[in-house]
């Protein structure tokens, strides 16, 4: 086979498709609705694109547990959207499983960020390959911008979920552990707060 034979064969092999280069300085906020091709759900942590893995039973249905319940609770300034960026600063962008927010800060069907001033809560649901950034990465970014509150969902030995629930300190702008909530999810902050855990496989209604 000729040499432009074989130039053809490695030209054809190769990807259509090529990751976008970072700029020196990373990333920018901005940037995360502008790069073409990027998967669903990247966030942006530091100025470096973090790419999610394919989605387990439990994450899915655990977040649909979670959905569902803080939707029908919240009260009528609240509303909850699952798998939507805040934007901490210009070099941070992370997508929370579910967020809390004040309806005020909505813009329109094409908004694709919340501020984190208008955040009430911020629950990450943790995976294989998430587990260093939802136990301290994320959290300590979203407490250092005043997120006041921060659930903390994991996968128990039965495969049910375990909430660890956290409350921004103002003063010190740090989490502190307020409980750990297996079979039932009861509080009254940031309102009344009602969550049978057990019920992650049960349709809603049911």
């Amino acid at each position: 086979m000729s040499a432009a034979a074989d130039n053809e064969l490695e030209r054809d092999d190769e990807p259509s498709y090529r990751w976008p280069i970072p700029p020196a300085g990373g990333w920018t906020a901005d940037d995360l609705d502008r790069i073409p091709g990027l998967p669903p759900h990247t966030e942006l942590i530091d100025g470096s694109l973090v790419l999610m893995s394919p989605q387990t039973r439990f994450h899915t249905r655990t977040m649909r547990l979670l959905d569902n319940a803080l939707l029908a609770q919240a009260p009528d300034h609240l509303d909850v959207d699952r798998e939507m960026t805040v934007r901490l600063d210009d070099k941070n962008r992370p997508e929370p499983d579910i967020v809390v927010f004040s309806k005020d800060a909505c813009t329109g069907p094409n908004q694709t960020w919340y501020k984190p001033e208008d955040v009430v809560l911020a629950v990450e649901v943790v995976s294989a390959d998430s587990r260093e950034r939802d136990r301290e990465v994320k959290p300590r970014k979203y407490a250092a911008v005043g997120v006041r509150h921060y659930w903390r969902v994991e996968q128990d030995d039965e495969g049910l979920p375990v909430a660890y629930v956290y409350e921004l300190d103002p003063a010190t702008k740090v989490y502190l552990l307020t409980g750990i909530f297996h079979d039932r999810l009861k509080l009254t902050v940031p309102f009344d707060i009602e969550i049978d855990l057990t019920a992650i496989n049960r349709r809603p209604g049911t």
